[in-house]
């Protein structure tokens, strides 16, 4: 006799202990293969993921060690230009903020040099050397374009000083590495909650299986919601915070225990971003309620409260409440989500 479709569902879900194991051994593999596509596709643009992450620290990094000193001029009417509002035949001097290599030329940092805007061939302003610069090198002759931007956006090109750095020779590789990695696993998240699903689902009745793609599409977007906020919101005030408690202090930040300490703000924010998601699928199929939700919430408030605490990068109350605070707001939003579409829960007919 052969089995049905309905026959063979049934039987999944009273699978030996060593079928599930090669069930998992399956999936594993599965997600191990889909990210390892997916690591070499991220290895490509490791280089714009990672600026992209410092951004923010870099941002705090000039704020931390700029210094605010008003404009006393003779007429009291002088103002100071940004780059963006230098126009053609504005005249000034360059200072080079690193070693740049001018042809076969290596200009030192704090060289500098008289400069003009003029407009390059295809009628953009650039800024152009107005006299001969002598180094060690060489000489950069006059009328030589300048690798200046004078288009960037504010906070953009960062000076030297507000860079990252790495203290051996490996670690930018390994540091790339890692960055591809993380990046690969997050890129993955719809597949591996597939994976999940497709190994909790033998355990569930037929009527709640239908929940997955509902679980898949509420996970992901929760979790790419919980890292954005973590990287708009929550991040920049912390660093600004961080960084300022040393006005006296050289800061040299390096790349790897930033991108760590980055990574594990954003993972554990969408991790908690869950919350809601999960709640909804729980509640769909009757596992927790409203009411269970309430009576359990000042065993969730410690809980939460150990978890900002754990995540938030200083022990300091504000700082902790500024992670802890979301998790509350989540909390409440799962118990909404809860009465709202919570049901008993029933066996198949």
């Amino acid at each position: 006799m052969y089995e049905t479709e309905e026959n063979q569902e049934e039987l999944g879900g009273q699978m030996s202990f060593l079928e599930h194991l090669d069930e998992l051994r399956g999936r594993l593999v599965r997600s191990v293969v889909f990210i390892l596509v997916a690591f070499i596709g991220c290895w490509f643009v490791s280089n714009q993921i990672f600026s992209f992450l410092a951004e923010p620290v870099e941002k705090a990094l000039a704020e931390a060690q700029r210094r605010d000193v008003p404009i006393e001029g003779r007429t009291g009417s002088e103002r100071v230009l940004s780059l963006r509002e230098l126009k053609i035949g504005d005249e000034g001097r360059y200072i080079f903020d690193k070693a740049t290599t001018i042809g076969t030329t290596v200009v030192s940092p704090g060289s500098s040099v008289g400069a003009v805007v003029e407009a390059d061939q295809v009628g953009k302003p650039a800024l152009y050397t107005t006299e001969k610069l002598l180094t060690s090198s060489g000489v950069v002759p006059e009328g030589i374009k300048l690798p200046v931007d004078l288009t960037f956006k504010d906070g953009e090109n960062p000076n030297v000083n507000e860079r990252l750095i790495v203290t051996t020779v490996p670690e930018q590789f390994t540091l790339l590495v890692t960055v591809s990695l993380y990046s690969a696993i997050a890129v993955s998240v719809p597949f591996l909650l597939l994976q999940i699903w497709g190994f909790i689902s033998p355990a569930l009745y037929k009527h709640e299986r239908k929940y997955v793609t509902p679980f898949v599409l509420l996970s992901t977007s929760s979790f790419v919601l919980g890292a954005a906020f973590a990287y708009y919101i929550l991040f920049p005030p912390a660093a600004r915070y961080l960084l300022s408690l040393g006005p006296d202090f050289q800061l040299l930040i390096r790349a790897t225990d930033y991108f760590e300490f980055i990574t594990l703000i954003m993972l554990a924010m969408g991790i908690v971003f869950q919350m809601p998601a999960v709640t909804y699928v729980l509640a769909r199929i009757g596992i927790v309620s409203a009411g269970f939700l309430i009576r359990i919430w000042k065993i969730a408030l410690v809980v939460m409260l150990i978890v900002a605490a754990f995540i938030s990068p200083t022990g300091d109350i504000p700082n902790m409440m500024l992670f802890a605070t979301p998790m509350m707001a989540l909390y409440v939003v799962s118990i909404l989500i809860a009465w709202i579409f919570g049901t008993k829960r029933e066996t198949d007919e």
